[in-house]
């Protein structure tokens, strides 16, 4: 029943830019806490940060890049706080998700997280979690 999905337990990327688009959204933008996390590493346990060599303004490039040629609408593009957010819309229900990006240098590397929520439903059937395996897969190969 998971339809809030993120890199980050510990500290999921809150939405910014995308608020005013999620007005009249049946999920609430603010993530569920511990127990959706604990749903989630047992759900998608391999859903994990990724980690890069490339600098974070150019991975921030790269992930605004990615996203649109998923097609989906970009929203904001915050280089300088290495913030994405988009908004993501389903083939077949129209369905609109919410997904944010953060970049951050970590470690000598840069890492990224992730989040992607749905407006409405109780269940994704997994859609958020093959979002954000898909976007990060396309990242790590197209940096």
């Amino acid at each position: 029943m998971l339809h809030d999905i993120s890199t980050d337990l510990d500290d999921p990327p809150a939405f910014e830019a995308v608020l005013p688009l999620r007005k009249g959204a049946r999920n609430p933008p603010h993530h569920g806490g511990e127990k959706v996390a604990a749903e989630q590493r047992q759900a998608y346990p391999w859903l994990k940060p990724l980690f890069l060599e490339a600098a974070p303004a150019e991975v921030t490039a790269a992930a605004e890049r990615m996203m649109r040629q998923m097609g989906w609408q970009v929203v904001a593009v915050d280089a300088g706080r290495g913030r994405l957010e988009a908004v993501a819309t389903t083939r077949w229900l129209r369905f609109r998700d919410d997904v944010v990006v953060r970049i951050r240098a970590e470690g000598g590397k840069t890492r990224v997280d992730m989040r992607s929520k749905s407006r409405l439903g109780k269940s994704d059937l997994g859609a958020n979690a093959r979002r954000i395996r898909a976007f990060l897969r396309a990242l790590a190969s197209g940096v």
